[in-house]
């Protein structure tokens, strides 16, 4: 008598993929939490990062109308989610530390905004477009640390990194560049409309 397999949720990731996912975002939420913290201790430190965020990033980002600040962001998320992606190719090294920065910065400038801002702005800032951007950004995390499991598993003689590679990256187009390009959208052209309801 043949025994009936499990069945499998149709909704949820394979377990390797559900792991890197939930380690990314441990990783993620825990330097965010260290940006916080070291910025409200270290208020010097967050005003530099501040300061950088908006000369390099935020000044680099503007634009003279919402389709080519859309057409900027998308290049810079799209950017940063290939080298986390990519980043596995370092055994996970550049993965990790790209996430960790982006966590660490994304913390220190919410605890000095909050300073001049209420919670219902920062709220208004993030949520619209972020709801969309940061799962981009957990996923591509995670598909690098994949990519760098399976470089590890093929030096052990035990994968196929290329093939896997491959597999990862049809999941990459998929999942994680939908994600960022209606996040683009959202963050061009509906972000700015929330943030006038709060001001």
């Amino acid at each position: 008598m043949s025994e009936i397999p499990p069945k499998m949720s149709p909704g949820l990731p394979n377990t390797p993929l559900k792991n890197a996912i939930v380690l990314t975002i441990l990783l993620f939420f825990s330097m965010l939490t260290i940006g916080w913290v070291g910025a409200a201790q270290h208020p010097a430190i967050g005003e530099q990062l501040l300061s950088f965020f908006e000369k390099e990033v935020a000044g680099q980002m503007m634009g003279d109308n919402s389709f080519e600040l859309c057409g900027k962001i998308l290049i810079n998320n799209l950017e940063t989610c290939i080298l986390l992606f990519l980043g596995g190719a370092s055994f996970g090294i550049i993965t990790i530390l790209i996430m960790s920065l982006n966590g660490i910065v994304i913390g220190a400038i919410v605890q000095m905004v909050l300073k001049d801002h209420s919670p219902a702005f920062i709220a208004a800032a993030l949520l619209p477009h972020g709801i969309f951007e940061i799962p981009g950004f957990i996923l591509a995390g995670a598909l690098g640390i994949l990519f760098s499991q399976a470089l590890v598993s093929e030096y052990y003689g035990q994968g196929d990194a290329a093939g896997e590679a491959a597999r990862l990256s049809r999941m990459f187009f998929t999942t994680v560049l939908p994600l960022i390009v209606v996040a683009a959208i959202v963050e061009a052209f509906i972000t700015p409309q929330v943030i006038q309801l709060v001001v």
